[in-house]
């Protein structure tokens, strides 16, 4: 089989080209499988065997992979698997950008404390640009697709340039198969494990020891839906996660907190509700009937959008072909 494509990495590093690889080439192993080429390589010199866009792609990947690796001496197969998302939807984000209207690449940039978060793909960069738009956004979809994260790295950003006073981080007090009632304390605190991901994202953003003193100072508030009552939020930026398990009441009452110089953010996914059987999705309900509202954005991701694990992915499609096709009685 004839090279499609060659490359020559300067300057021949042997750490770097052992990042490069992953261990036992687990890295170029990856790449290959994920875009069906084979790809050779004596010492820095690689060569690309394929279908030749897919080879050019490849080459493309693994060029921008070793500069990589002079800032990040350890390329996991995590971070191969969202390069390759990306080079995946780059043609696509070109092509698509005329379609939104906008460049949407003008705000890939989120800029936290800890460093910088870069959207990955169409959809994500939608988002962001949508979060610094608009007041209310709305950011729906599957698992892993980074609605809460991008989310969350805004906030930090817009709170770091002084465009908000506080940041409140909000759930419904409603998981997968759990009875909050059995668990120990307050409701805070039955509901605190439940928030673990938004503590996750600020702790890598801002690093621990600030989020506990913002948190102390009440700049950071965590709290569940039902303590938002009554309240008007000016001022912070507001993100409601999990908006899925939202009463069609209790989603009313959140958006209608919103107070001057506010934003707010509303997460989720409508594949995994929670709420009791007959009871309506609020995020459903809100996507009904706020559609007509420009000054209301909504993005929606699908599978393609994930960047966890690749199985991840093909998990997600493998349950929405299921449900398109499940019998009125399956489904």
């Amino acid at each position: 089989m004839a090279a499609v494509q060659t490359l020559t990495l300067e300057p021949h590093d042997t750490r770097r080209l052992a990042s490069l690889c992953g261990q036992f080439d687990e890295n170029i192993h990856q790449i290959e499988a994920r875009l069906n080429i084979e790809i050779r390589n004596r010492g820095n010199v690689f060569a690309f065997y394929g279908d030749d866009t897919r080879a050019r792609t490849a080459l493309a990947l693994v060029r921008q992979l070793y500069q990589e690796t002079a800032r990040d001496r350890l390329l996991t197969p995590a971070k191969i698997h969202v390069f390759l998302q990306q080079s995946d939807m780059e043609h696509r984000m070109n092509k698509q950008a005329a379609e939104v209207g906008d460049n949407v690449t003008g705000f890939s940039v989120v800029r936290t404390k800890k460093g910088s978060v870069h959207p990955r793909g169409v959809n994500q960069q939608k988002y962001v640009r949508a979060i610094q738009t608009h007041d209310i956004s709305f950011g729906v979809g599957p698992a892993g697709t980074g609605k809460t994260y991008l989310a969350v790295a805004c906030a930090v950003e817009a709170y770091l340039r002084s465009e908000v006073e506080r940041i409140l981080l909000v759930r419904p007090a409603v998981e997968a198969g759990e009875k909050l009632g059995f668990l120990p304390g307050d409701l805070a605190q039955k509901v605190d494990p439940y928030l673990r991901p938004l503590y996750d994202a600020l702790y890598e953003m801002l690093g621990g020891e600030v989020v506990g003193k913002l948190v102390e100072r009440q700049v950071i508030e965590v709290a569940p839906l039902a303590y938002m009552r009554g309240r008007t939020l000016n001022n912070a930026f507001i993100i409601l996660d999990e908006s899925q398990n939202t009463t069609c009441e209790q989603m009313k009452m959140f958006l209608t907190r919103l107070g001057f110089g506010a934003t707010a953010v509303i997460t989720g996914d409508t594949t995994q509700i929670d709420l009791p059987r007959g009871t309506r999705s609020g995020l459903l309900h809100a996507i009904e009937v706020l559609a007509g509202v420009e000054e209301i954005s909504f993005t929606h991701f699908v599978a393609k959008d994930v960047v966890r694990h690749p199985l991840v992915q093909r998990i997600v499609e493998a349950y929405e072909t299921h449900e398109r096709t499940a019998s009125p009685r399956e489904s």
